[in-house]
């Protein structure tokens, strides 16, 4: 281990030369213990001296990280692909594994930690709280649960958003605060037709919406849905922006419509404004529901408090549309597992009673104080303006790599630092590359619908961060588009 760790500071050159000389055994480190120099290809032997000259290779096989994962992956389910590092820091916009490699986070934890890891102001609320009261039952009040849901009412009103908001469920989850939309929405079906007609669900493709079977069954993705079909009775799914087929699609047996103004995981694909308020008016039209799905582009992560409320979402003539439901999670706890569940005064409140919906964990003092702080700190105009400024010089990035790769970035897409570009149809199959060169040369990125690079940072990020992990980019397109 003190071998390893030593080479590690080696500089790259150096480290190389010695590897050249036989006298540094990166070849055990890449591969095998019982590998040798002369037993490799020459292409396996360009590929451990480039590897051996990038600043955050993936640790090796017989590295201390393999190692610990060996000893416990095997009991973990296997749900999720991930690369070899393990992540035991962060600070700001930066992680470091547990081999003290730093990365550069354009990740956030999916659009979770807006205000960076580990903010001092967000631990110390965590701490303060921690100590007085993490949780007591859903059966007695406790001071956070309804002051956030205050705050999220009157923030959302304030911010020219929801106009009808009026009321919140709070939750553990995005996925979650879909649950409830959904059932609040079957609720109002069932009171305004008791025969139980009124209960057909409308989303769109290239949509997610969560995991849990309610959500699932809103997220026509076969790659998600096939394997625990048959989902649940009642949803119709349409296409996105596509205006001419709402007529159908939304009828009087519609009970909800759920739509995110930007679809993050289908590949920061953004809802018309036009299309938003066709949506408005049909729902109004056969009484349905509009629900918004903000958990991903909610929060200030477009520039504005609620993305709905963005100037990009106003049509050309007439008012922008605005929800019956609006959901959010995600960057609402910076980490701390919580969701919300914003509903109208007028449309949905007077339906819902009691025991119709509950949660054990959900609306714990402890989430609930510490999103209340978060709160506060992201519904800022001045957090808003530098939103809008620091997405300029990510546009403008990524429109210098378009220009040096046409044939390959097709699109730019997204708002604020909720941000994609799109690879050309041949070229779809090199995202995964892509986001390993820049792993290893110390940047984090992820993909989104087929083929799109999304970025989705801290707000709090620099333009300095910005302008380095576009550097790291540039680096990692130019390395897997080489020939």
């Amino acid at each position: 281990m003190a071998v390893r760790a030593a080479c590690r500071q080696l500089p790259a050159v150096a480290r190389i030369q010695r590897f050249v000389q036989g006298e540094l055994p990166l070849l055990q480190r890449r591969f095998s213990s019982t590998a040798t120099a002369s037993s490799l290809t020459p292409g396996e032997k360009s590929r451990v001296l480039k590897e051996a000259s990038l600043p955050n290779p993936d640790p090796t096989l017989d590295s201390a990280t393999t190692a610990f994962l060996n000893e416990r992956t095997p009991y973990m389910v296997p749900t999720y692909v991930r690369p070899v590092p393990v992540m035991v820091k962060g600070q700001g916009c930066y992680l470091w594994d547990m081999e003290d490699r730093r990365f550069l986070d354009f990740t956030a934890g999916i659009a979770v930690n807006s205000l960076g890891h580990c903010d001092t102001e967000v631990t110390k609320v965590i701490a303060q709280q921690s100590e007085t009261l993490v949780h007591q039952s859903n059966l007695y009040h406790n001071p956070w649960t309804g002051a956030l849901s205050k705050l999220l009412v009157q923030s959302t009103v304030e911010s020219g958003a929801m106009r009808d908001a009026s009321q919140v469920f709070i939750s553990n989850s995005g996925t979650e605060a879909n649950e409830a939309a959904i059932k609040f929405a079957r609720k109002v079906g069932r009171s305004l037709d008791p025969s139980g007609a009124k209960h057909e669900f409308v989303s769109f493709y290239n949509s997610f919406h969560g995991r849990s079977m309610g959500a699932l069954s809103a997220t026509p993705n076969p790659k998600y849905q096939t394997p625990f079909s048959p989902m649940v009775p009642g949803f119709k799914y349409g296409s996105f922006n596509n205006i001419e087929q709402l007529s159908t699609l939304i009828t009087e047996k519609t009970c909800g419509v759920i739509v995110e103004p930007i679809q993050g995981e289908g590949g920061v694909n953004m809802a018309t404004p036009e299309f938003l308020v066709a949506l408005r008016e049909r729902c109004d039209a056969v009484g349905a529901l509009l629900i918004f799905d903000e958990i991903q582009c909610g929060l200030s992560r477009t520039g504005a408090f609620w993305a709905h409320s963005h100037p990009a979402f106003s049509p050309a003539t007439g008012r922008p549309a605005h929800p019956d439901i609006l959901t959010t999670a995600k960057a609402l706890g910076n980490g701390i597992p919580i969701g919300a569940t914003i509903v109208s005064g007028t449309s949905v409140a007077p339906y819902i009673k009691i025991g119709d919906h509950g949660t054990t964990f959900g609306g714990n003092p402890l989430a609930c104080r510490v999103a209340h702080h978060i709160v506060e700190r992201l519904n800022s105009l001045e957090l808003q303006n530098a939103v809008t400024a620091k997405s300029a010089v990510f546009t403008a990035g990524f429109k210098s790599l378009q220009e040096r790769y046409p044939h390959i970035i097709s699109e730019i897409r997204g708002l604020g630092l909720i941000l994609g570009f799109q690879l050309s149809e041949a070229y779809i199959p090199k995202a995964t590359e892509i986001l390993t060169a820049a792993r290893q040369r110390g940047l984090l990125i992820i993909t989104a619908g087929k083929g799109c690079i999304r970025i989705v940072p801290p707000l709090t990020i620099s333009e300095q961060e910005i302008k380095a992990g576009l550097r790291i980019l540039e680096q990692a397109m130019d390395d897997v588009f080489a020939e």
